[in-house]
């Protein structure tokens, strides 16, 4: 069984009213400041880190929170309420990195850098994407060479989320050059500040502004052995599935904020503006809107809640993770889409939130695992079980 989280019971409630009023009071004011400014401000940072975001999912031994599964997600729905670009900041940090470390690190490994990574003291970044591998994580061409005690790193990354912020990187590289698969790809701890590592300026996105992504040129980087992720090579993507499935489960929830808040806009917006003499709440056709996106909500948030309950009891649903990434990230599109729809024009205008959503939340569809790839997952997993 799953250890008991650090925080439970009456506890955890105060907790998650912290977290939403930080929401309220910090994150939801300060959300223009980080759109217009492409920059989440360090104030704000600092107060994650006093929270306790970036240690969500680590254990308690090495400072972290240790939350339930059902605990994260109900956390995530109250910060992501604010904009998505807030857990953009921590969310390299608390999924994908740590929980690659935490579940396949040596010793060593942990004891240097979960406690950084808890406190929020070290910014990590997921370093696996490639301008031709995404999806097909195989198809990873950065390499790595062994050479005495040390590997030499050669290769170019593109998307790397936090990669401006990075204090470390987890690298995917192939080790094994006989193969194309991905049993021939490692997992690499390395220090940013190594030397040959240049992170190109961050790219200029549709939306999500403030979440910075970019490139990464690694040449001739020359790390320890003993930075060889678990210490065995050929385990980089089991090292990357050990985080990728907390992290999708993340995303989920953070749909689940997103619609939330987006329809708190649609219902103020319609009951504050007045056409044909009423509010045009009053028509069937928006009235429509809203309880189609309500319901939408509803459903996703009891998918993520009830996988949730599943994973802290021990299991291992894979196609219910996917299922819940693929039909959450779907949903708030919708969501978006018809509650810019109730805005009419004024919708398309930065003026109002709901511009900026609508572009920030359709990242959700792509990001780990692609609406498609996750179709295929849920379809395996189906067929694995029919026969």
């Amino acid at each position: 069984m799953p250890e008991a989280s650090a925080v439970s019971g009456e506890d955890f409630e105060l907790y998650l009213d912290s977290i939403r009023r930080f929401t309220n009071e910090k994150l939801i004011p300060s959300e223009r400041q980080v759109e217009e400014e492409d920059h989440v401000p360090e104030d704000l940072v600092a107060e994650m880190r006093r929270l306790g975001l970036f240690g969500m999912t680590i254990a308690e031994e090495f400072g972290g929170l240790n939350l339930s599964m059902e605990q994260q997600v109900r956390a995530t729905f109250e910060f992501t309420r604010a904009s998505c670009v807030y857990r953009a900041r921590f969310s390299t940090t608390l999924g994908l990195c740590s929980q690659a470390i935490q579940f396949n690190g040596t010793d060593a490994q942990k004891a240097e850098w979960l406690p950084k990574l808890a406190s929020g003291e070290a910014t990590a970044s997921f370093a696996l994407t490639e301008p031709q591998a995404g999806s097909d994580a195989g198809a990873i061409t950065t390499k790595a060479v062994k050479d005495g005690e040390s590997y030499a790193i050669s290769g170019q990354k593109c998307y790397i989320t936090n990669a401006p912020e990075a204090d470390v990187f987890v690298v995917m590289a192939r080790t094994d050059a006989e193969t194309t698969t991905a049993k021939g790809i490692s997992a690499f701890i390395v220090p940013s500040d190594t030397p040959g590592i240049e992170v190109a300026p961050w790219d200029r996105k549709l939306g999500n502004h403030g979440s910075h992504t970019a490139q990464i040129f690694f040449d001739d980087c020359r790390i320890p052995a003993a930075n060889l992720l678990g210490g065995f090579e050929g385990q980089g993507f089991k090292n990357a599935m050990a985080g990728i499935n907390v992290a999708r489960m993340h995303v989920a929830a953070t749909c689940v904020g997103q619609a939330d808040r987006l329809i708190e806009m649609g219902r103020d917006y319609a009951t504050g503006r007045i056409q044909f003499g009423h509010p045009i709440a009053d028509f069937q056709a928006v009235q429509h809107m809203l309880a189609e996106s309500y319901a939408e909500t509803l459903a996703a948030r009891s998918m993520v809640l009830e996988t949730a309950r599943r994973i802290d009891a021990g299991e291992r649903p894979l196609a219910d993770m996917s299922s819940c990434k693929l039909f959450a990230s779907e949903m708030v599109c919708r969501v978006a889409d018809r509650m810019l729809q109730i805005h009419g024009g004024a919708g398309y205008m930065a003026a109002f939130d709901v511009e900026r959503f609508y572009r920030d939340v359709r990242l959700f569809r792509i990001f780990e695992g692609a609406s498609e790839v996750h179709k295929m997952i849920i379809s395996r997993e189906m067929l694995k079980e029919g026969a």
